[in-house]
């Protein structure tokens, strides 16, 4: 970041929103991900970027710390402020909510009567733990599960899953395809996800019987898919059995169908097609509830059939989105008005009353703001050109320097319940942010370098190759036989080279991701069946060749502490695995960057570049505008105004980027929740 200096400006928008707000407010976070007005004839290169953060990487602590969650910004828009509070969206009639996460609109809102809606009459208005939602076995009964000693049930397996059952028991979702045989329904495929996601089972099967119907539409299962298939029922009831714990608790949308394709018996299982009851023994539909509950399309028409792995995970999104927000919640959405306006349009057919058509929630924040009579904070400088379209409900503060801006902003903010607070910064010069760019693209490299040594002149060339692959994948190797003792070249770019690879093992995105080597295209498998080794697995990220499609040698493990990362990493890297791998150095929205680096550094060890005069004239400016101090101070500023705020603020920091006729630089946001821990304890950015 550079000191204010004469010049066109750019602002980093910081932008937050509060969970105390109205509901309806809830939605426009979807709005903030998008990039900053610029004019592509402006010769400078205006605004923050990805490259600046991670220029100024350790002065930005302050930055890293507070907020967990980074992601790359698209090039800038033309309308940016527009674009954070919505005012660009076009409202399509008809369409389903992006997400249901608030209340009803007012006008709908009035024909809710909460104590006649089936989820309230069954499971009252107050939060209800697990054990609460499974089904009973008076209610398997009478929903056709398989039970054992039922006459038609006579050849099926039971889970042996007869532990006790809590409120923490795991949950998995399971999601059936099946074909028509000349037995009738048998099972082609089966896929069962753990909490956090994680596929641990995806199956193809070979039915017993002739098939007479691959049902492809739905099960997008056909004759080609399933001719090399040589995996039977036999075999992935076994499978399943020994993968489910003895508490386990199966989840599934019309479950007692999928259980009876496996023709096997589990005594805790939750249907969430039951779960969110609807009037008169009625279902909703599992695309329906996804849409609605969840914001998410799934059995897209444009698809071949249905994807198990994604309904499975859907299933289990959908449990617990109901554990976490409780019946009163659920009924609160009207999913009965929604599903009747739904299937009214499906007919074609105009509602009879259009006072009952619910609105389209995926409104801008200024009018969602309107609606329950609030305004939006607006906080910039005089001398900054943006300006929102309405001024009707937002009021706009105009401050004389960016240091009243931050001493209005702790003010002002508590009172607001949507706030837009704008910094400004000076313009780079194209040739300065091409300077750092370069350096940028260096240092990254020389940190992706081992130096090694010395070797003999007889040694074994092919040995070390396989060595250092052993680590990972290797761009490329250079072998400059000597007899003293190899190290990295010091110079100005790598003095911090080993300080910087710890502060980003640090990073808070970074803690709990575990890197892996040397692993096989089995691994994964072998990992999902020791799961009470590896707690707290979130996710197994299994990178794949862009040309063959083959699975790398290496992958990252996300766990829910760095604890748990700790303890796997030890395991992992033990004697029974044998794996080599660290703590993860670069958080995922990094890697498409760094793949702009150069394959490899085009200095050799020991020589010393000289810049040409104009880069020369480009370093001293560097060291003149003391950017590092300005990172520094602006961080500080930032973590002032983030330490005011009350614990439940969500809040945003946009970089924009940049997009001019020199070039565009990707932007980065920064995200993170106020918490109550850090309020009561020390800043984390004092």
């Amino acid at each position: 970041m550079e000191p204010e200096r004469e010049g066109t400006e750019r602002h980093p928008r910081k932008v937050r929103e509060s969970r105390q707000a109205p509901n309806k407010l809830v939605g426009a976070a979807e709005a903030m991900k998008a990039g900053w007005d610029l004019e592509e004839s402006q010769p400078e290169a205006k605004g923050m970027s990805q490259l600046h953060f991670y220029r100024f990487y350790l002065e930005f602590g302050c930055l890293r710390k507070a907020f967990r969650h980074k992601f790359r910004l698209p090039p800038p828009s033309s309308d940016f402020l527009a674009d954070v509070v919505g005012l660009q969206t076009e409202q399509r009639a008809g369409d389903l909510p992006k997400t249901m996460e608030g209340p009803l609109p007012s006008n709908a809102k009035a024909a809710i009567n909460l104590q006649d809606d089936p989820i309230i009459q069954k499971y009252g208005s107050k939060k209800v733990g697990l054990t609460r939602c499974l089904l009973t076995k008076e209610e398997m009964r009478t929903f056709h599960f398989p039970l054992q000693g039922f006459p038609d049930c006579e050849n099926f397996l039971l889970t042996k899953c007869n532990g006790s059952i809590a409120d923490n028991s795991p949950l998995f979702g399971l999601d059936c395809e099946m074909c028509l045989t000349s037995k009738g329904r048998e099972l082609t495929r089966i896929s069962l996800v753990a909490e956090g996601g994680c596929c641990v089972m995806d199956e193809l099967v070979k039915p017993e019987n002739k098939i007479l119907d691959y049902l492809t539409s739905f099960s997008g299962i056909t004759k080609k898919i399933l001719n090399p298939v040589t995996t039977k029922l036999k075999d992935v009831q076994r499978q399943l059995k020994a993968l489910l714990p003895p508490d386990a608790v199966l989840v599934g949308h019309s479950l007692d169908l999928d259980l009876r394709a496996l023709k096997m018996i589990h005594p805790y299982v939750i249907d969430t097609s039951l779960l969110y009851v609807r009037e008169q023994g009625r279902r909703f539909k599992l695309k329906f509830l996804a849409k609605v509950i969840l914001g998410k399309d799934i059995q897209c028409p444009d698809r071949l059939g249905h994807d198990a792995t994604e309904d499975a995970r859907t299933i289990l999104e959908l449990a617990r989105y109901f554990l976490k927000h409780g019946p009163k919640k659920i009924a609160e959405l009207n999913l009965e008005a929604l599903a009747n306006h739904q299937e009214i349009q499906a007919a074609g057919q105009e509602p009879k009353n259009t006072a009952e058509v619910l609105q389209h929630p995926n409104t801008s924040v200024l009018e969602c703001l309107d609606s329950v009579g609030q305004k939006l904070l607006f906080l910039t400088r005089e001398t900054d050109a943006g300006e929102l379209p309405s001024s009707r409900n937002c009021q706009t503060i105009k401050c004389l320097s960016n240091k009243e801006v931050l001493e209005q902003a702790r003010v002002e903010i508590p009172l607001f319940p949507f706030s837009i607070v704008q910094f400004s910064f000076k313009a780079f010069s194209p040739v300065l942010t091409e300077e750092m760019n370069k350096r940028m693209r260096i240092k990254w490299t020389e940190i992706s370098t081992v130096y090694a040594g010395p070797f003999s002149k007889n040694c074994n060339l092919r040995a070390l190759k396989r060595l250092f692959k052993s680590f990972g994948p290797v761009q490329s190797m250079t072998f400059v036989l000597e007899t003293r003792q190899v190290q990295r070249p010091v110079t100005e770019l790598t003095l911090d080279c080993d300080t910087l690879v710890n502060e980003l093992e640090g990073d808070s995105e970074n803690q709990g991701s575990i890197y892996l080597s040397g692993v096989s295209e089995t691994f994964k498998e072998q990992l999902l069946q020791e799961p009470r080794l590896f707690l707290g697995l979130e996710a197994v990220i299994l990178p794949k060749d862009l040309k063959s499609g083959k699975q790398k040698k290496y992958c990252f493990l996300k766990f829910k502490s760095f604890g748990s990362a700790q303890q796997a990493l030890n395991i992992l890297t033990g004697k029974d695995w044998k794996l080599k791998g660290r703590h993860a150095l670069t958080p995922r929205h990094l890697h498409a960057w760094l793949r702009g680096l150069p394959p490899e550094s085009t200095r050799l060890p020991g020589l010393r570049v000289v810049p040409p005069p104009f880069e020369q004239e480009a370093l001293q400016t560097l060291k003149l505008d003391h950017p590092k101090i300005a990172a520094w101070r602006w961080s500080r500023k930032i973590g002032k105004l983030y330490n005011s705020l009350c614990p439940g603020t969500l809040c945003l920091i946009l970089l924009p980027g940049t997009k001019s006729t020199h070039g565009s630089l990707s932007g980065l946001g920064l995200m993170g929740i106020k918490e109550e821990e850090e309020s009561a304890g020390p800043g984390l950015c004092s």
